[in-house]
């Protein structure tokens, strides 16, 4: 299918004009709560009354958007907690809070309608993501929802056959790229749930998601080819303001002199990454217009791969279809070398990015440097050393810190996140290094019982280094809910419990 039809009914397509003076009038401070709104007649009929309406002298934009479109309130924003429960009793019941049926399409609506059950991170999120919904699995799975993450899986695979690609989210204006490539995960524990049937059932959906990270048609962008062999990087299709920020892009081009296109092309590959935004993409680390994010190739995003590549060599062996698994395998194997030769950097010890243009590594430390430990692509002498720099520079009071370096931006310090927690406690465990990942463990798990106990809630994020301080940074307010807060905090619980 051709990455040319994604784009065909975006919310710019749809509403012209009035999608853009409702993004740049200042009115709403969060310009997806204007993306994400319901229509409350069909894009016709409003564009219609816009056109009759808008050079009245009395003309209210604020007033036609409320006549027109209904904000999405969050499900979660009337949930109470009660304190009386754990924390893992009061995960348990957020999930029904945080879980949505099979959608109805709403014409003039962003929300791509999934056909099952799914659940949403929380607050301002309310569609499935992609990357978080692993992480979200593994706590539904502990908390014995195994056919709630069957869902999920099985609507990740139903937008792979009617996109070729998982999109960041089940948007339209998330139909230009995707989020760091985690399906392969998702397959994997379900076949550890219920059998390598598994695999073969999702076989093509695996295939067809590798088919787009390695596609070099004219819209694709992900793949770069080296003097040695081949390494993938994040890119969107797309290089226009992001429907969702539409006005902070407009503004950040505005005050940048940057052309434009390149401008917005590494803000939106940044976002694939689910990195958005960080000092890790930055030319100078403290300004988001010094962003160059599709220069990069970044470690985890081809550690990632790698693990599809081996998967899908698994799964075709099953079949007994031996040269597709060579190929498979092959492709393992020369990304294993490559991800070697371009990631590790023995003077710092620890895995880098590797930036393709300038063609040197990109030195900063940050916690993705855990993937090649936690896909076992690491030697032990190297997993040492990463273990050594993460307690000497990354491990704080309340776990990993993402970065050294406090920009501002939310990927950033003094942020930890919970799939770098998860990745970064897994990894280390795979080497031995059973001391520091359980210390790890431990300290994010009571960083979120002790927000839990004054707040009443799980968060997208948290400040790791002074646990009396909220996280901040980014582009909008901390966010509660929240799916893989949840779904960690109850991984690394089940983890600690395994290992005593």
């Amino acid at each position: 299918m051709s990455l040319q039809r994604m784009q065909a009914n975006t919310l710019l397509k749809i509403y012209g004009r009035l999608f853009e003076e409702l993004h740049l009038s200042g009115i709403w401070k969060d310009g997806k709560q204007i993306s994400d709104a319901i229509p409350l007649h069909s894009p016709k009929v409003i564009l219609e009354e816009y056109k009759k309406e808008k050079d009245a002298p009395n003309f209210d934009l604020n007033s036609f958007f409320n006549n027109h479109f209904r904000l999405q309130k969050p499900q979660d924003s009337t949930f109470q907690s009660d304190l009386t429960k754990s924390a893992e009793q009061h995960i348990y019941s957020l999930w029904e809070v945080l879980e949505r049926t099979a959608d109805t399409d709403i014409e003039g609506s962003s929300l791509v309608p999934l056909p099952h059950a799914y659940v949403v991170p929380g607050g301002r999120f309310n569609e499935i993501y992609y990357w978080d919904s692993y992480f979200t699995m593994l706590g539904l799975t502990i908390h014995n929802r195994v056919e709630l993450v069957e869902s999920m899986v099985d609507n990740f695979a139903w937008l792979i056959e009617k996109y070729g690609f998982i999109p960041n989210g089940n948007r339209t204006y998330f139909l230009g790229r995707s989020q760091p490539p985690f399906f392969a995960q998702m397959v994997e524990h379900l076949s550890s749930i219920n059998g390598l049937s598994v695999l073969t059932k999702y076989k093509s959906a695996m295939i067809m998601e590798y088919e787009f990270w390695m596609d070099e048609s004219e819209y694709a962008g992900h793949k770069v080819e080296l003097e040695d062999g081949f390494l993938n990087k994040y890119f969107d299709q797309n290089p226009a303001p992001r429907e969702e920020m539409y006005a902070d892009d407009s503004h950040l081009v505005a005050k940048s002199d940057r052309e434009s296109k390149d401008l917005f092309k590494h803000i939106r590959a940044a976002c694939e990454s689910g990195w958005d935004f960080s000092s890790r993409w930055l030319e100078d680390q403290n300004d988001l217009g010094s962003i160059r994010c599709g220069d990069i190739l970044p470690v985890d995003l081809n550690c990632l791969l790698y693990s599809l590549e081996v998967l899908l060599a698994k799964t075709v062996a099953l079949e007994g279809k031996n040269e597709l698994m060579e190929f498979y395998s092959d492709r393992a194997e020369s990304r294993r070398q490559l991800i070697q030769k371009y990631f590790w950097n023995e003077s710092s010890g620890h895995f880098v990015d590797y930036d393709y243009v300038k063609q040197e590594q990109v030195e900063q430390l940050h916690a993705a440097t855990v993937l090649p430990l936690y896909f076992n692509l690491a030697t032990n002498a190297q997993a040492q050393k990463v273990s050594q720099n993460i307690k000497e520079q990354l491990l704080r009071p309340g776990g990993v810190v993402t970065t050294t370096i406090n920009s501002g931006q939310q990927w950033d310090a003094p942020n930890g996140w919970a799939p770098l927690q998860w990745l970064t406690v897994i990894g280390l465990d795979n080497y031995g290094h059973k001391t520091l990942s359980k210390e790890i463990a431990e300290r994010w798990i009571g960083l979120n019982e002790r927000v839990y106990k004054s707040t009443g809630k799980f968060v997208e994020k948290y400040n790791v280094e002074d646990m009396t301080l909220d996280a901040g940074g980014g582009e909008y307010p901390v966010q509660d809910g929240f799916g893989w807060s949840n779904g960690v905090y109850l991984a690394l619980k089940n983890y600690i419990d395994s290992n005593d």
